[in-house]
Parts: structure tokens; C-alpha cells; sequence
């Protein structure tokens, strides 16, 4: 039977996880196994460790976890190896979801909330798929020292093999193919040689298995450039570590709200998938039933089609959170000010 293991985190985080968690009660699939534990800062409160090795067993053992966020001021005194985003880091590795998907889409309801003009941001439907467990956040060496004169230094290593470029290029190629069959592929290959392998890589990878997908380069500060003078021309974007870090937070705010975006993180088939809203936890807001749900119940849609083969309440679910948000900005009453649980309530009467 499919599991699902619901990591709700601190902030926010249990709040829109349990909107979720509603959602999933009235969709009611058949043989669906629920579970739920600390997990960030909630499990260095109770056990020490912002991820403990039976939460991590019983991750490795379910088809997919549903996280809600993690840290806040109260850890931020915390030994960098055991805060809450170390846990969050860990987990990811661990799991080896290497392909994260990062959808960038503007509701039409959100377009005129962009910081861009509507004409530059309505239909607005990216895809980002960024390698997560690799690049400059897990390279070795890496650390602080101090250096014969005094100085300190602080340095970190950004690496990339062949395999781990071809992996999550594979993914985008194939993703691409159920959408325009574009791809543009990011980098810095003019100052890195990291950047030199993966175009190399990504583009031999298509041209022996995808001839029918188009491929694009771009230097990542173009890139960037382009996000916000013309964001319609990309569709599927595929890029390391750290720029699909950077360059999917920037498209994020072009869509209107950073705070309805979802995200799946995804391994090879048969493992489990990672799935998260892609704000942080907003401690200045937590507890005051005002955070919008949306994000967590669109990453839940993402788990239901990619990792527990339930397309048709995923697509039940998108087009509730859709109707939901049309009907808010008709009485000019959208996401957030609604409340968490009346967000939620608008979504349930839509199933």
C-alpha cells in the first residue's frame, strides 16, 4: 500500500501541512498509510537532532514525504551541523533526490500581484529542474581557517561528474516532452569549468537520446536577466545546484506570491519523492492561523502524481486551489487574508 510520511516542521509549517492533511482525509485513496514526526527544529526541541535516524528509516521507507518548513530564530545559536536546515540537507542527500522540480506559474488570479507587468507575466509556466544533491552545498573540502597571517578564510567546492549531470538532465529532457519539448540549460561555462562539463554533458545527452527536444544554453546572469525581461520564453529550465537555487526564487516572484509555489524533489524511479512549499517557515507569522496553505496543498498534488500514483486527485486538487484563488480575487479576498483554515475550506468545497 502507498505511505506518506508528513514532516511538518516548525513556523508555519504544521499549520499548511495539516491543510493538507485535510485534503487528503476528504480525498480518501484507497490504502493510503499516514504517518507524521518531528522533524527540524521541533525534533531538536525533543531529541536533540533536527533529523533522527528512525525519522530518516521511516522517510527511506515510505514512497513520499510531505514536509512543511523548517527553522527559525529560536535555533539560530545552534551548531551549523545541527541546525534545522541540516536536517532538511541531510534528508535530501539521503534520500538522493537529485531532480527537483520547481514550477513557476502565475494564476491568473496573482497576475496583477507580480512585480512585473501582466503582459510579461500572464501564462506564465516554468518548470525549473535543478540538480539538489550536488554542486557547491555538498562539495568537498569545504570550511572555515585560519591562515598563517591571520586571516580567515571561508571556501567551499563547487564539482560535478558526468553522471550527475547526465541524471537530472535525463529528467528535464523527459519532462519536457510531456510540455513544449523546450529546454534551456544554465550555467556559468565561461568562468567555470564546472559549467564547461555540464554544457558538454547535457549537450551530448541530447543529442543521443533527445533529438527531438530543443536545447538552449544560457550563461546563468543572463539567465537571470531574461527572467525578468521576458519570462515566456523559457519553459523547462535546467540548472545546478546553487543558480536553481538563486533562479528559481527570482521567477518565484514574478508569479505574484513566492508563498503559493510548490516543489518536488524526485530520485531514481521506485524511491521516494520529497515534496515542500517553497517558502520558509515565517516565524513572525506563525500561530496566528494567517499563513496560506496553497503551496503545501500544491506540493501535495505534486506528491500524488510523481510518487503515489494518483494523477486524477492531483489533478482534482489543482483545479480546486485554481477555482479557489479565482474566486478570491473575484471578491478581491485572495489567499493569505482568508485565513489558513478558510483557504483551506474554500479548496475542500471545490474538490
Amino acid at each position: 500500500m502507498p505511505r506518506l510520511l508528513l514532516l511538518p516542521g516548525d513556523g508555519i509549517g504544521p499549520e499548511v501541512t495539516a491543510e493538507s492533511r485535510r485534503i487528503l482525509d476528504a480525498l480518501a485513496l484507497p490504502g493510503l498509510e499516514i504517518a507524521e514526526a518531528a522533524f527540524g527544529g521541533a525534533s531538536i526541541d525533543a531529541h536533540g537532532v533536527p533529523l533522527t535516524d528512525s525519522v530518516l528509516e521511516e522517510a527511506l521507507a515510505s514512497d513520499a514525504v510531505l514536509m512543511g518548513a523548517v527553522g527559525g530564530p529560536k535555533w539560530a545559536d545552534v551548531a551549523y551541523d545541527r541546525r534545522p536546515e541540516a536536517g532538511l540537507l541531510k534528508l535530501r542527500a539521503r534520500m538522493d533526490v537529485y531532480a527537483n522540480l520547481r514550477p513557476a506559474r502565475c494564476f491568473a488570479a496573482l497576475a496583477d500581484a507580480s512585480s512585473l507587468k501582466r503582459e510579461l507575466v500572464e501564462g506564465l509556466d516554468i518548470l525549473f529542474v535543478r540538480e539538489l544533491v550536488g554542486g557547491v552545498y555538498f562539495g568537498e573540502p569545504r570550511g572555515i581557517e585560519t591562515l598563517p597571517d591571520g586571516q580567515r578564510r571561508g571556501f567551499n567546492t563547487q564539482s560535478y561528474t558526468t553522471s550527475e549531470i547526465r541524471r537530472v538532465a535525463r529528467v528535464a529532457f523527459e519532462l519536457a516532452r510531456g510540455r513544449t519539448g523546450k529546454v534551456c540549460s544554465v550555467e556559468k561555462a565561461n568562468v567555470m569549468e564546472s559549467g564547461v562539463l555540464w554544457r558538454e554533458e547535457v549537450q551530448k545527452l541530447r543529442d543521443e537520446a533527445y533529438p527531438d527536444i530543443a536545447l538552449s544554453h544560457m550563461y546563468a546572469d543572463n539567465c537571470a536577466m531574461q527572467l525578468v525581461k521576458a519570462p515566456l520564453q523559457f519553459d523547462v529550465i535546467l540548472t545546478d545546484n546553487l543558480f536553481g537555487d538563486l533562479l528559481s526564487d527570482l521567477a518565484a516572484m514574478s508569479t505574484g506570491s513566492l508563498g503559493m509555489l510548490p516543489s518536488a524533489a524526485l530520485g531514481d524511479a521506485g524511491r521516494p519523492g520529497l515534496y515542500e512549499p517553497i517558502h520558509g517557515s515565517a516565524p513572525d507569522i506563525a500561530g496566528q492561523g494567517a499563513a496560506n496553505p496553497c503551496a503545501s496543498i500544491l506540493s501535495l498534488a505534486m506528491a500524488l502524481r510523481h510518487s503515489l500514483g494518483a494523477a486524477d486527485a492531483a489533478d482534482r486538487v489543482e483545479r480546486a486551489v485554481e477555482a479557489a484563488l479565482d474566486a478570491g480575487a473575484r471578491t478581491r479576498d485572495l489567499g493569505g487574508t482568508l485565513g489558513t483554515a478558510a483557504m483551506g475550506d474554500a479548496i475542500l468545497a471545490l474538490l
